[in-house]
């Protein structure tokens, strides 16, 4: 009886030492996420629109009048933001992103419960925490509007569920939400348990992936999301991506130890391999256009939790050595103009709708490259230039920013206005795209339509030149 009471009382201390990590980090990540709060993803909107469309019965579609198509990369998405997308597209992208915060904190809770239960050298842990504390694409991304957060939750769940079983489902769920992501549930199921099972597992690992491309082939005749196609992939820029991506989320460098999780073995070898299966896998599929390393965001709490209970065979020398090269970056990056810049995207994208609905106020169709913040300012039809919701355009040759669209196929098309993007210093505009350089230096589309507004957004000469067709 004496033993179970130890027992007990083990447990029940054990308990209440994870509660307080937990809180702990929780408090040490809220500064760097309060400080990027204002941070969106213009794609967000995209899946804030299918889901307003589902929410009003017009099913999943991105224009009430257009076919359904596969223009959300994730594909429970927009059925999950469905509950909460009875309001106009701005109000819903607030409680999206209100959303993703709550899960990334849920996500942060998760992880530091578990690296306070390691077996870990104190440094080692505080180390973790100071490096997911300063940490700016876990903080930016915690509030884009996508799904980026929970993708976050569930791999980090899986990361530190000690049923090998329930994390393998569990990580399985996170490629439902990030294709890219089988390869890192695969490689990490794999490892995750006996050798003997581990084909069963990695199946396991596989099958929401699978589900979802299945439902792809009977609703939309393709395997793969619309995105891929929509943006087809770069080999040389996708590495550049990874490489880039993986130092700059930081938890790469800190992990970065082959022979101490060789010698650890276990978990935190096979989240390191899972790891770095990810960031390769990124590479292939091309990259992602959108800042902050968003693709790599998911796994860097599941690699500092490998770092964690790695550390005992870790030189502390060379530990330390890493740690502080993870810090000065995070420094370095959060110096930079593209950080701060970063913080105003949601108050720049409210002003620019604001100024856009009186000049789209009576439009029916409307053109654009970038085809999410227009649908905060109309719920007009939205010709879609990038092709991520539209079949005929994304099959098109060119990356989604030079897309071969003619002046012919626009017109065809019947915009009422186009929106194009551009740069503007005086009487000087350039237009930094293929797409809208194109389309600018036809003459036939000069002749059918003219140079309305120009709507800035932020304060450094970026905007959308506004073409309404002429009257007849």
């Amino acid at each position: 009886m004496a033993r179970i009471g130890q027992a007990r009382e083990a447990l029940v201390v054990a308990r209440r030492h994870g509660l307080a990590w937990s809180a702990l980090a929780v408090l040490v990540v809220l500064p760097l996420a309060i400080w990027t709060h204002g941070f969106a993803i213009d794609d967000a909107f995209i899946g804030v629109r299918y889901a307003r469309h589902l929410a009003e019965g017009a099913g999943y579609r991105f224009n009430t009048d257009g076919p359904s198509t596969d223009g959300v990369t994730p594909l429970p998405w927009a059925f999950l933001l469905a509950p909460m997308a009875h309001a106009p597209a701005l109000v819903v992208l607030a409680r999206a992103k209100g959303l993703g915060r709550m899960a990334w904190l849920a996500a942060v809770a998760v992880w530091g419960a578990a690296i306070g239960k390691a077996e870990a050298r104190i440094e080692a842990k505080i180390a973790a925490l100071a490096v997911l504390a300063v940490c700016l694409p876990t903080a930016a991304h915690a509030s884009n509007g996508m799904e980026t957060s929970l993708a976050t939750l569930v791999a980090t769940v899986a990361s530190v569920l000690p049923n090998p079983w329930a994390a393998c489902a569990c990580a399985g769920l996170a490629a439902s939400l990030r294709p890219e992501m089988v390869v890192w549930g695969v490689a990490f199921a794999l490892f995750a348990g006996p050798a003997p099972r581990a084909t069963s597992r990695a199946l396991l690992a596989a099958a929401p992936f699978v589900v979802c491309a299945c439902i792809r082939v009977v609703a939309f005749g393709r395997a793969a999301p619309l995105s891929l196609l929509a943006k087809p992939s770069d080999l040389a820029h996708g590495v550049s991506y990874a490489v880039v991506a993986g130092l700059v989320s930081l938890a790469p460098i800190v992990v970065f130890a082959p022979v101490a999780l060789l010698r650890a073995r276990g978990r935190s070898a096979a989240l390191a391999v899972a790891g770095l299966a990810h960031l390769a896998a990124i590479a292939v599929a091309g990259g992602d256009w959108m800042p902050f390393a968003r693709l790599a965001v998911p796994i860097v709490p599941s690699l500092l939790y490998a770092f964690v209970l790695a550390s005992p065979r870790m030189s502390r020398v060379c530990a330390a050595l890493r740690v502080t090269a993870a810090l000065g970056l995070a420094v370095y990056v959060l110096r930079l103009p593209t950080a701060s810049a970063g913080r105003h995207v949601e108050s720049n994208v409210e002003s620019l709708a604001q100024r856009a609905r009186p000049l789209l106020a009576t439009a029916h169709r409307v053109a654009a490259l970038d085809i999410g913040w227009p649908t905060a300012a109309t719920e007009a039809t939205i010709v879609d230039l990038a092709g991520l919701t539209d079949p005929e355009i994304a099959a098109l040759p060119g990356g989604h920013t030079s897309k071969r669209i003619d002046t012919a196929l626009l017109l065809e098309r019947d915009p009422d206005v186009v929106l194009l993007y551009a740069r503007k210093r005086g009487e000087e505009t350039t237009y930094t795209r293929v797409v809208e350089a194109r389309l600018a230096d036809s003459e036939l589309l000069m002749r059918k339509y003219e140079t309305r507004a120009f709507l800035p957004y932020g304060e450094d000469g970026a905007g959308y030149v506004v073409l309404s067709k002429r009257e007849r």
